[in-house]
C-alpha cells in the first residue's frame, strides 16, 4: 500500500490546479507539436518529432505522478491540532541561543515547503528537532554548520 501524504487544503488545491493545467493546456500543445512534426514526412530522421515524443513522455510521467500524489493525499484539519507542543502546520518562533537571532517557521508537508515564505518541511532537521517540544524548551538541533541550541518562544496555528 502506498504511503499517505498529509497536506493542507491550499496545497492540495495547488496540485489540482497544476494537474488541470497539464491536462488542458500542455497535453493539447504537445499533441499539436506531434501532429505538425508528422506532417513533415519521414519520422525516422525527424528531430522535431523525436523531441515532441520525448516531451510527451515527460508530460505523461508528470501527470501520473501528480495523480498519484493527489490520490494519496489527506487534508490536515487545522482545528484539531494541539497547540501545546510543536506539530505539523504550527508556526514556531525560535531564538538561536548562539547569536540571539529570532526566526519564525511554519512546519508544512514536504510538498509545500518554501523557505522564502518561512515554510519548512516537517522532514527538515530543524522541524524534526522541534516536533513534540513545548514553549520555553531549549532544543539542540544538528544543522550543516554544527549543533545549535534553539529556544522555543511561541507556538501558534
Amino acid at each position: 500500500m502506498s504511503e499517505v501524504l498529509y497536506i493542507t487544503e491550499e496545497g492540495l488545491q495547488k496540485l489540482k490546479d497544476e494537474l488541470e493545467q497539464l491536462r488542458t493546456v500542455e497535453r493539447p500543445l504537445i499533441a499539436r507539436m506531434l501532429s505538425d512534426a508528422r506532417a513533415q514526412g519521414d519520422l525516422t530522421e525527424n528531430a522535431e518529432y523525436a523531441a515532441a515524443k520525448e516531451a510527451q513522455g515527460m508530460l505523461e510521467s508528470k501527470i501520473a505522478k501528480l495523480e498519484d500524489i493527489i490520490a494519496r493525499s489527506r487534508i490536515l484539519d487545522e482545528s484539531r491540532i494541539d497547540n501545546s507542543t510543536v506539530r505539523i502546520l504550527h508556526k514556531v518562533k525560535i531564538r538561536n541561543k548562539v547569536n540571539n537571532s529570532i526566526m519564525e517557521y511554519q512546519l508544512v508537508p514536504e510538498s509545500e515547503a518554501n523557505l522564502k515564505l518561512g515554510k519548512i518541511a516537517v522532514t527538515s532537521p530543524i522541524a524534526i528537532g522541534l516536533i513534540g517540544k513545548k514553549v520555553g524548551e531549549i532544543v539542540q538541533i544538528k544543522v550543516p554548520s554544527g549543533i545549535i541550541p534553539f529556544e522555543i518562544i511561541s507556538i501558534s496555528v
